[in-house]
């Protein structure tokens, strides 16, 4: 008699944490502000912009991202070669200017804050448009380098792809000065 296993409740949740507390503190950041400004979370110039280079690149992200909804309905259901011309395009486009802004610099976070915006019908598309994008000019070549070396020959050639919505979607949270908290 064989035991069926079952997942454990929160242990995705739990490895999905990790992944996020394994990214760069600036990465951690750039993830937060991006899903703020895609999921239409807060209000994204007020939360994150510390000067107004900041703020003025907060709202051409907000421009950009105003596709994702198109992006989204745009997903091909199979790997047809006509089904992907209205979509790719837009997703490297999205994706050359998130690696473009510097803080996404591994396709594991590239990965993760994808995985967030499209959901998870965009898995199979993600190292492709991860690859194209970080091979553009207007990268730096030794950044360039980094980006295509940090995507692993499993994902680059997984044969599946899980169809699990993602359970962790990091967001800010204020710090609470504890001396004030304290008995």
């Amino acid at each position: 008699m064989t035991k069926e296993t079952k997942p454990i409740p929160g242990a995705m949740t739990l490895a999905e944490m990790k992944e996020f507390a394994s990214f760069g503190s600036a990465t951690q950041r750039y993830i937060r502000r991006s899903l703020d400004v895609g999921l239409d979370r807060a209000d994204a110039v007020d939360t994150w912009s510390r000067d107004a280079v900041e703020e003025a690149g907060i709202k051409v992200q907000m421009q950009l991202y105003k596709r994702i909804g198109d992006i989204q309905k745009a997903i091909p259901q199979d790997c047809a070669i006509d089904s992907i011309e209205a979509f790719m395009p837009a997703l490297i486009s999205l994706s050359a200017y998130d690696l473009g802004q510097g803080r996404i610099n591994s396709f594991p976070a590239f990965r993760f804050l994808y995985e967030r915006l499209l959901g998870p019908d965009v898995r199979p598309w993600l190292p492709g448009a991860f690859c194209a994008a970080a091979s553009l000019p207007h990268l730096h070549p030794k950044t360039r380098k980094g980006l295509l070396q940090s995507i692993s020959e499993a994902a680059a050639t997984a044969p599946g792809w899980s169809t699990r919505e993602p359970s962790f979607f990091p967001e800010w949270v204020e710090k609470v000065d504890v001396s004030k908290t304290a008995h």
